[in-house]
């Protein structure tokens, strides 16, 4: 392997640190006893009953060195820890001070002096400094050091960012560069790390409603022996000590529930489900998705239970139910609007597709650029005409709902608009970010349902469900009324911070071998 300069003088500089007896990798634990950011909120100039950080107040902190800046017989250093970063004062009086005539060099304040005036120390290791927190002359909050300790060595060096009036300049810029090396990305790059911080609270909300609510979080199959629960290609494995081929999940939908079946009142899976489909900046070939069933419910009941969901998350994310998104300010406030797919299209098309024959679906999705319609039933058609004409123009969070029956074979028909279902998709940005239905629990007509799925698949629909003989089984035993809902977690991600793609809120985002 070639090194570059910089990788040559660092592992010299790693080298003269062992020979002077410093390890660079020490095994010992360090105890923190304080992070950058609660030092610098929370600092008094004087010390009082109900300070928590004040002039002189006896600190030891820890993580990466950002920045250098040797002046004379004095070195001010930055280091940024898991929460932030912070001044570190170095002085030489200080250290030679404290060594005395005849002392080796081996002291832990020679040692101090040798790695940070002598330059061993580089931009990216990791040090722990022990000293006491005050104020400079420039008013800024600092840690004086008395104790400097080698935690770790880094031996390729850090993109350098400088930011000038907010802007970043000379930066790790290059999308698929970030993507690749992400553990750089979070390091230089400012407001990385909060997006995913902010990700883990989405989930973290999102479990509390549900626990607080008396539902059972559980784990269900990643190798499926049919890929079922969603229509949508997979990925196919094979196992070898069954000699079988078995699929990576695309739903955990059939296996929540049989659960319900088995007696569970309310049950919710957060997991990854994979899907063999193209990828851009809204899909990922894996992704997370949160899948609850409720017992006793119905879509209606689930579409006042999401938006309540989802009002909480957003204040508990961004401290306000609104939120921009690109050009965008969506607010996620209760209640959202509901809106018929049929009723949808007509109004931003002028057709009513429910008077229609297939043959006449079929014309309108061609006018609209539908390729393949030959493929699809009528269900299919209209799916491909609301997301040609109507998905992008949802900005606010509105329900579309009942949706034809060809299109939700896991469905309830609907109590009152024969041959429509009681289903809703959640539109948010002009994206789909939630799918939920009135859970179908008639075994005969659930049978039916999955075997116009197969003459789908048989005109070339190669995203048709195929028929789960075991869920079947299941159903037979008896399911009670009960609604059920996914919500990509990818998605709303992105909605939640801003950002604009799946790549940004995925730590390591599926992508191409590196040459």
């Amino acid at each position: 392997m070639e090194l570059s300069e910089q990788e040559v003088i660092r592992r010299e500089s790693l080298q003269k640190m062992r020979d002077m007896g410093i390890n660079p990798y020490p095994a010992d634990e360090y105890v923190v006893t304080g992070y950058s950011t609660d030092i610098k909120s929370s600092f008094v100039d004087e010390a009082t009953d109900d300070a928590e950080w004040y002039t002189g107040k006896p600190v030891r902190i820890a993580g990466r060195l950002m920045s250098r800046r040797i002046m004379g017989k004095a070195s001010f250093i930055e280091v940024q820890d898991s929460k932030g970063r912070i001044q570190v004062y170095v002085s030489r009086d200080d250290i030679q001070a404290s060594v005395a005539e005849g002392e080796t060099a081996t002291t832990v304040e020679q040692q101090m002096y040798n790695v940070v005036f002598k330059k061993l120390l580089d931009i990216g290791d990791f040090i722990g400094i022990e000293g006491f927190v005050f104020r400079t002359q420039m008013g800024e909050i600092s840690v004086h050091a008395q104790k400097l300790t080698v935690l770790a060595k880094s031996l390729r060096p850090l993109p350098i960012v400088k930011y000038k009036d907010g802007v970043a300049y000379d930066g790790f810029n290059d999308p698929e560069q970030r993507y690749r090396q992400r553990y750089v990305d979070l390091v230089v790059n400012e407001g990385v790390k909060d997006v995913f911080l902010k990700r883990a609270t989405i989930i973290r909300t999102m479990r509390q409603v549900f626990d607080e609510a008396g539902y059972t979080e559980v784990e269900t199959p990643m190798l499926q022996a049919i890929a079922g629960g969603a229509s949508a290609r997979p990925f196919i494995t094979h196992h070898n000590a069954l000699d079988v081929d078995m699929y990576m999940r695309i739903a955990t939908e059939l296996y929540l529930k049989r659960l319900i079946v088995g007696g569970f009142e309310g049950v919710y899976e957060i997991g990854r489900n994979f899907r063999n489909e193209g990828m851009d900046r809204t899909h990922n070939p894996e992704f997370t998705c949160m899948e609850l069933y409720v017992q006793y419910k119905d879509y209606n009941w689930m579409m006042s239970f999401t938006e309540q969901l989802l009002e909480k998350i957003a204040i508990a994310v961004n401290g306000t139910t609104e939120v921009k998104i690109g050009d965008n300010i969506v607010n996620f406030k209760a209640p959202y609007r509901r809106l018929p797919i049929l009723e949808a299209i007509q109004e931003k098309t002028g057709y009513d597709l429910s008077t229609m024959t297939e043959d006449e679906i079929r014309q309108v999705a061609k006018k609209y650029g539908v390729e393949d319609t030959d493929k699809m039933g009528k269900g299919k058609l209209i799916d491909e005409i609301f997301g040609e004409t109507c998905e992008g123009t949802f900005i606010q969070p509105t329900f579309i709902t009942d949706y034809p029956v060809e299109m939700s074979p896991l469905t309830k028909m609907h109590r009152s608009k024969p041959g429509l279902t009681e289903r809703f998709e959640l539109m948010v940005n002009g994206k789909e970010l939630a799918n939920a239905y009135s859970e179908l629990n008639d075994p005969i007509d659930q049978y039916e349902r999955f075997v116009e799925q197969m003459k789908l698949a048989d005109k070339g629909d190669d995203e048709a469900m195929i028929i789960d003989h075991d869920f079947m089984r299941a159903l037979e035993y008896g399911m009670p009324p009960t609604s059920g809902i996914g919500i990509g977690i990818d998605r709303l991600a992105i909605f939640m911070t801003g950002q604009p793609s799946i790549q940004d809120v995925l730590l390591f985002p599926t992508m191409k071998p590196e040459k």
